[in-house]
């Protein structure tokens, strides 16, 4: 038997097991045994199965073109890593007629934002991954991809809206009550904790407010314990005022931890050492190379692991099953929420993987 006359259903007779757990392998989705596993895999490393036969034996011999808006990874280190994951996609999928044309924004200029989408609503493209970080703007182009019968997937900030076709992230308040309870050891009545936004648009970040909420909300719970909560709203590191309020809030002494809403814990810590301050519980996001150098240093307690590069690698394979294989993705897709710590940072290969 040639391999190009090779079916799906041919391969499912000679490993002598369903077409189904075939196409289950194929695709990677679904629960398949250990030894089927083996059995189909034997049989597609023997015949030199090629991926694109899939798209062949369904018919497909088109290109889908899908829109990816996402923040300009040269001007941010946390968004290097979601670009990393799209690219990766691409690759994995470009048999499938994959290609992803990217709009990328200045994730500080809403001018930028607008431009962005608009870009990617004139391309016509056959779906699109969005990450959109202003809560109003982005609703006007949510409706423009319903009404024009683009598929979109929302990934790292979950906007309410009636049409995307999935949400691909963490649940932020539980994020922030995580945050809460990792730093809350030894804290006491009459003590102090700040959560710091460095350089946001505040009240059109869904995504910072439901990380405050749950933080403050697990706070609140803490019975029999008197803790003021204050939130800071800083500039960019490069204005004078970011250094005056970062002095201002070390200077006291009641200040027992400091929970950094975004990647940018590092920024802190820098002028921690600077400074010569020290001796608060730091709790930050992500594995950016400064945050694990800090990390291991002492400076941060805990890195919260938010995973961009996996949230935007698996935005694209919902969205490219949905297109190729007309498959439904669930709604929402909830990754964990992974602690990173000094002691169990050089263990943990997958997350240091996507550096």
């Amino acid at each position: 038997m040639e391999n190009k006359n090779i079916r799906i259903k041919d391969i499912a007779r000679l490993a002598g097991v369903s077409v189904g757990t075939v196409d289950r392998v194929l695709h990677k989705r679904g629960k398949v045994s250990d030894k089927a596993l083996e059995k189909v895999h034997a049989i597609l490393d023997q015949i030199d199965y090629k991926p694109n036969l899939i798209a062949r034996s369904l018919g497909l011999n088109r290109t889908f073109r899908v829109a990816a808006v996402l923040p300009d990874p040269r001007l941010d280190a946390f968004w290097v890593q979601s670009h990393e994951g799209l690219q990766q996609s691409e690759q994995e999928w470009q048999q499938q007629g994959l290609v992803i044309d990217y709009y990328f924004y200045d994730l500080h200029n809403k001018e930028s934002y607008n431009l962005a989408f608009e870009k990617a609503i004139a391309s016509n493209p056959d779906g699109a991954v969005v990450a959109p970080l202003f809560y109003k703007e982005a609703l006007p182009f949510f409706q423009k991809f319903h009404e024009n019968g683009v598929p979109y997937i929302l990934f790292n900030t979950h906007i309410e809206h009636p049409h995307p076709l999935s949400f691909i992230g963490q649940d932020l308040y539980q994020s922030g009550r995580l945050a809460a309870e990792l730093i809350s050891p030894g804290l006491a009545s009459g003590k102090k904790l700040a959560i710091l936004h460095i350089h946001e648009d505040l009240p059109n970040s869904a995504h910072l407010l439901d990380k405050e909420k749950g933080f403050r909300e697990y706070v609140a719970s803490m019975s029999g314990l008197n803790v003021e909560v204050n939130t800071i709203n800083l500039e960019a590191p490069e204005n004078a005022s970011f250094e005056t309020d970062l002095r201002k809030l070390f200077s006291d002494p009641q200040l027992h931890g400091v929970y950094i809403s975004t990647s940018k814990a590092y920024q802190v810590v820098e002028f921690m050492k600077a400074t010569g301050k020290n001796g608060c519980r730091i709790v930050g996001y992500d594995l950016l190379e400064k945050n694990l150098q800090f990390l291991k240093e002492g400076y941060i307690n805990f890195l919260i692991n938010q995973n961009p590069s996996k949230q935007a690698a698996l935005s694209i394979s919902h969205l490219i099953n949905h297109l190729v294989f007309k498959t439904t993705p669930p709604k929402e897709a909830l990754l964990p929420l992974e602690i990173i710590t000094k002691e169990n940072i050089d263990s943990y290969k997958p997350a240091l993987a996507a550096q």
